[in-house]
């Protein structure tokens, strides 16, 4: 699965999608409880085709630790603390913590990251895309190099 830089660069500019966190309303109180509601396609900037959760992960493990190639996704903490550590192609990089449920990541295609749970934590993401194992940068070199084609291309 190889797209050309020269591609790969005005696909990413002419979209210039970013990572970026957003706030959904949250509705209700604290007497009664809160709801806070997603619909897709105005709030979402894409057509959700797979979500998943996960659960029940140990502090001491470190999640993500790849990109992709074409997929969106956007993620919400509904329980507990979530860390990311986010890198764009063009050497960016953001920590970005999720710690209400009513806050929302989105991860355009070309982001390298890394996530840190805490233990109670609840991860939930909406996805662009059916899974894919060729979609996924999993060796962080590949990513470097890419990277580095894209600078030198801007």
């Amino acid at each position: 699965f190889y797209v050309p830089i020269l591609i790969l660069k005005l696909i990413l500019t002419s979209t210039m999608k970013k990572p970026n966190t957003f706030e959904i309303q949250k509705i209700g109180n604290p007497n009664l409880g809160f709801i806070s509601v997603l619909e897709n396609p105005q709030m979402i900037p894409f057509e959700i085709k797979r979500v998943y959760w996960t659960y029940f992960t140990p502090n001491s493990i470190e999640r993500g630790g790849h990109a992709h190639r074409e997929l969106e996704q956007v993620i919400v903490a509904v329980s507990g603390r979530i860390k990311f550590l986010v890198e764009e192609l063009d050497g960016e990089k953001k920590n970005i913590e999720l710690i209400h449920p009513n806050q929302c990541l989105y991860l355009p295609p070309f982001t390298w990251r890394t996530i840190q749970f805490e233990h109670n934590s609840v991860l939930l993401c909406m996805a662009s895309q059916l899974y894919d194992p060729e979609d996924y940068i999993r060796d962080y070199t590949e990513f470097e190099s890419l990277k580095e084609d894209f600078i030198r291309t801007i």
